[in-house]
């Protein structure tokens, strides 16, 4: 069989397309990465930014439930306008002449009408204000909906963890896959030289063929052609993997050979731990927010009621006396008479959101049964293909030898021996796929039934 496998880029490339979510394992070494990811990863530090800014929000919400106090003052100048005109002369003249004819003096004199200008000229007011909220069912239903939206954050983070522990696994294991490739074709380069060497030594004594030593040539070339790709690809693969862990590119990793899980362990689950599935619990508090938004618009109709307290001082040409300061107290009423429906709209708009989030989360529902049973369904497959893969390295181990051997006794061609070589290579490759496929396929079918606890 002619080895037609052109990089191990292709495999890489297959391993990537079955990415999967899955949580920190039995692993010592992965185990320790992915708390390092959880620690560092920029993108999740970001997310935890905006829990905190929920949190926040949340204490705002709440902050407007106690009593607000405010400073204000004013000064002012005016000239013109309106006058009060207050006909003092007119009342008291008559009164006072009269009064001076019976006494016989001029103790009382004339009087003037007085006209005020009516805006205040040379004027100063200043207070302190302070407002109470006696009722107001907003207040009450936007710190429940700012509540409610700690949990939607808390729940992102959740599940961004999730990819992130995925993310890690897998890069993890493409890293592995590309390091055994680089020893499965050194392994392999070992191989092409000694029998290059045997094609050389038959070509000096007269029983090789030169086309069987440019052929040797020509497949030790290829082979290094593929060492030097795979070893690319792990750079790649070393790179992402520090990436998410928020590290230097270059930093080394530390590899240890994966056990694969028991098959007797998949029994353990039970698709019933689908209810743990974050996704689901952020439709759940998005219905519990759209109901509070429902009861906060049906509430429309109720008044607000508030409680304001003045104390402050105020006098013209910036006097300062016994009559500047000034207290005033009152109660402020707001009701709703007519707003052309307005708030019934609303109500509308937000019942038919509540109708969504139910669809929604139908869809959601049948759409994570459908993952978990396809997830279970992979990992047996996998399970499958790599035992199969165990079972076809055995038998072209035995092939190779065989044909080695042969080749070494003169009894096999070299054509012969070069299709085993190929052949023996190959499967040793898809053993690796296989495994490290099995292992993101079981990292699957954790994620899709949210088997293992995420701590926010």
């Amino acid at each position: 069989m002619k080895f037609k496998l052109t990089t191990l880029a292709w495999l890489l490339g297959m391993i990537w397309s079955s990415v999967a979510i899955s949580q920190p394992d039995t692993h010592p070494v992965l185990q320790g990465y992915i708390q390092q990811a959880l620690d560092s990863n920029l993108v999740l530090r970001q997310k935890h930014i905006a829990l905190h800014k929920s949190m926040l929000a949340l204490q705002e919400a709440r902050s407007y439930f106690l009593p607000s106090i405010n400073f204000s003052g004013s000064y002012t100048l005016a000239a013109g306008g309106r006058d009060i005109y207050i006909p003092v002369g007119d009342l008291l003249n008559p009164v006072y002449a009269t009064l001076n004819q019976l006494t016989g003096t001029t103790k009382f004199p004339t009087v003037s009408n007085v006209e005020e200008q009516l805006l205040p000229n040379n004027f100063y007011d200043a207070k302190v204000r302070t407002t109470y909220p006696l009722f107001n069912p907003d207040i009450r239903y936007n710190r429940d909906i700012k509540q409610q939206q700690i949990q939607l954050s808390e729940g992102e983070i959740a599940i961004y963890k999730r990819e992130l522990i995925k993310d890690v696994k897998t890069a993890y294991y493409t890293y592995l896959l590309a390091t055994r490739g680089i020893e499965i074709y050194e392994s392999t380069r070992a191989v092409v030289e000694r029998s290059l060497r045997t094609n050389q030594s038959l070509l000096v004594n007269g029983k090789g063929l030169p086309a069987y030593v440019s052929r040797s040539e020509a497949d030790l070339q290829q082979v290094e052609a593929q060492i030097e790709n795979a070893r690319n690809e792990a750079a790649k693969a070393r790179a992402y993997f520090n990436f998410l862990l928020n590290r230097p590119l270059q930093d080394s990793i530390v590899t240890t050979e994966p056990a694969l899980p028991a098959l007797a362990v998949l029994q353990g689950y039970s698709d019933s731990l689908l209810a743990n599935r974050e996704e689901l619990k952020q439709l759940q508090t998005a219905e519990s927010i759209n109901r509070t938004a429902i009861a906060m618009n049906e509430a429309y109709w109720k008044p607000r009621v508030n409680l304001f307290a003045d104390l402050g001082m105020q006098a013209f040409e910036w006097k300062v006396n016994d009559q500047s300061p000034y207290y005033m107290a009152g109660v402020q009423l707001e009701f709703p008479i007519f707003q052309g429906k307005r708030n019934q709209y609303r109500i509308e708009q937000s019942k038919k959101d509540l109708e969504q989030i139910k669809t929604q989360q139908n869809l959601v529902n049948q759409q994570l049964g459908l993952q978990a049973f396809t997830a279970k369904n992979n990992v047996l497959t996998a399970f499958a293909n790599y035992k199969a893969a165990q079972k076809q390295v055995q038998a072209s181990t035995s092939y190779f030898k065989l044909i080695d051997r042969g080749r070494t006794e003169g009894t096999n061609s070299f054509i012969e021996w070069l299709d085993a070589r190929n052949q023996y290579t190959t499967v040793q490759l898809q053993e690796q796929l296989t495994k490290y496929r099995t292992l993101i396929a079981w990292a699957d079918y954790e994620r899709q039934t949210a088997a293992i606890t995420i701590n926010n």
